[in-house]
Order: C-alpha cells, then sequence, then structure tokens
C-alpha cells in the first residue's frame, strides 16, 4: 500500500472517436519523447493489479522469445533513465536500484533474475510489446510482451507472428493497412517516434481483457436506462519507436477505461460518439462486439447530448 504524500495527476481525457462513415487509417502523429510515458491517479491499482496477473496468469501476460533479449534490455534501460527524469516526485533511482514512491515498490536493477521486459512492465502503466525484424522473411514479428491489459486477444496465440497474421482479424486491415504498416516499420527512425489512439465501447470494465463475448449476439442487460454505468468507453493511446541500438521497435498500449457516465456533462462528446459509432460499418461493429450494446449506447448518448442542448 502506497503512504505518498503527492498527489499523481488525473488521468488524460481523450476523445479520438469522429463522426462520419468510419474508416481504417493508421492517423499517427509526431510524439515527443518527452510525453513517452503517461502517469496518472491510476498509477498504484493499475501497477498493483499488473503485480497479480503476472503472480496468477503469468504464462498468460508475458512471454519472450530469445531474439527479444537485446531489444528487452534497452527497453528496460531506456524507461530507467527516463522516468526518473520525467516524473522524479515518482521515481527516484539510487545506484542500481529503482524506486516507485507511488508504489513503495523498489526494484534492484543490477544482477535481478527477472526478464528485463517484465520487470520493465512492471514500473509502467503501459502494457509493452517489442517487434523484431525476422532476418529470413524481413518482416517485423512480435518477440515478446510484458501484455496484462489486452484488448480481446491473446499473446499466445501472436508471439511470433508477422504484422499481418496479428491484425489478421481486423476487417479491412490486408487492404487498407497491410502495407503501409509495415512500409512504417521499415521505415521508423528512432528519432521520430509516433503515437495514435483507438477507441471501443464495452461492457466490461476489466483492464484484463483476452477474449470477447462469445458469439456476435451474447446476452447483455444493458438499457437505454442503465448504459452509463454499465458500458465502458475503452481507449488505447499507443506509442511506436524505434530502439537505437537493437533495432526492435518497441510498442507500448495504456489502457483508458470510464465508464459511459462520464459524459453526462459533456453533450458534445457525447454528440460525437453517437455519431461514431452510428458510422461503424457492420463488419466493424461485429469486429468490436458492438452489435448487442449499440441500440443502448446510442439512446444513452442521444438523450445526453440533447439534454445539453436544452
Amino acid at each position: 500500500m502506497s503512504t505518498h504524500s503527492f498527489e499523481l495527476p488525473p488521468a488524460k481525457e481523450y476523445a479520438p472517436y469522429q463522426p462520419g462513415p468510419f474508416r481504417l487509417a493508421m492517423d499517427l502523429h509526431p510524439l515527443n519523447l518527452a510525453e513517452w510515458i503517461e502517469v496518472d491517479e491510476h498509477l498504484p491499482a493499475e501497477l498493483a493489479e499488473k503485480q497479480r496477473l503476472l503472480a496468477e496468469r503469468h504464462h498468460e501476460v508475458f512471454a519472450a522469445l530469445p531474439e527479444a533479449a537485446a531489444g528487452a534490455a534497452e527497453t528496460l534501460a531506456l524507461l530507467v533513465d527516463h522516468l526518473p527524469a520525467r516524473f522524479p516526485q515518482v521515481y527516484h533511482l539510487n545506484g542500481d536500484r529503482l524506486h516507485n514512491r507511488a508504489t513503495a515498490e523498489t526494484w534492484p536493477l543490477a544482477g535481478s533474475r527477472m526478464h528485463p521486459l517484465e520487470l520493465a512492465g512492471r514500473l509502467v502503466q503501459e502494457d509493452l510489446c517489442l517487434m523484431g525484424r525476422d532476418p529470413a522473411s524481413g518482416l517485423y514479428r512480435l518477440t515478446g510482451a510484458c501484455l496484462c491489459f489486452p484488448s480481446r486477444w491473446r499473446l499466445a496465440e501472436k508471439l511470433g507472428k508477422p504484422l499481418d497474421a496479428i491484425h489478421g482479424p481486423v476487417p479491412g486491415y490486408a487492404a487498407a493497412l497491410g502495407a503501409p504498416m509495415n512500409r512504417l516499420f521499415e521505415r521508423l527512425k528512432s528519432h521520430k517516434p509516433v503515437w495514435r489512439l483507438n477507441w471501443s465501447v464495452v461492457d466490461d470494465p476489466a483492464l484484463f481483457q483476452p477474449i470477447a463475448p462469445a458469439g456476435p449476439d451474447y446476452a447483455t442487460n444493458v438499457t437505454a436506462a442503465n448504459a452509463g454505468d454499465k458500458l465502458w468507453l475503452r481507449l488505447e493511446r499507443q506509442t511506436l519507436r524505434r530502439l537505437a541500438a537493437s533495432n526492435d521497435i518497441l510498442f507500448t498500449i495504456r489502457i483508458y477505461s470510464r465508464p459511459l457516465s462520464v459524459l453526462a456533462g459533456q453533450p458534445e462528446r457525447a454528440a460525437q460518439l453517437a455519431a461514431a459509432i452510428r458510422g461503424l460499418n457492420e463488419e466493424m461493429r461485429l469486429y468490436k462486439s458492438m452489435r448487442p450494446i449499440i441500440g443502448a449506447a446510442l439512446a444513452w448518448l442521444d438523450r445526453t447530448a440533447a439534454a445539453g442542448c436544452g
């Protein structure tokens, strides 16, 4: 239990949803490396959840192939440099020990028997995925990850696979993004990292969601009346940066899970989200497992938007 006396900043409120017909796009933005990692009020709870998952479901949330070793060590070194410099009120480096004042944890860095990618994943709210270039095919494939908060995908099923196979279930990925994503990974410069956002609406607040609901028309108790409390806006902030020494690409995923009711006092955002949901094609509604909850979500959002106009 943390006994820190300082206040952690509130979680950021991203709103990446756009009105109009859905279009699959990378929608990348240049990343200021000072903003690479985000720390907020949920840090103690989310790191505690990571510790629980790594203790109870380790084989589901951590895996690394031998070829991930160099990238994993580089990732840990980058975080050990970045965190105390960017968040000195939270992280303190004392010799070869990194202390987290928000969680009262101290991590020995030298001689640790823990895999460096797992140790790195225990330090931050982001999940960490390493992509390494396969010498035989020239394609980047997933070589290791500390993935405690997956959005309905299993690490064991993706490990060792290239981008096209990882994103195979995404409707339209091969045609719209397959080639551009491969080019991005090939050409990404270590001094030009990027970031992007994803969004979905789900009926489960859990951060650890390795599987989707069973079937496209699963049973739900969500109604127009209770959707604000029964549905959750799940956002992903993703960053991509090339690691200068190993040449691997580090992919970070930060999950923000908030009840739909946070939009109760934000009618404009409620209207934007409603328009974005209406713009989803049927394939994407199925992929996001949203079909059984869309009616209730739209009714609640429309009512919220209308109340703001009144």
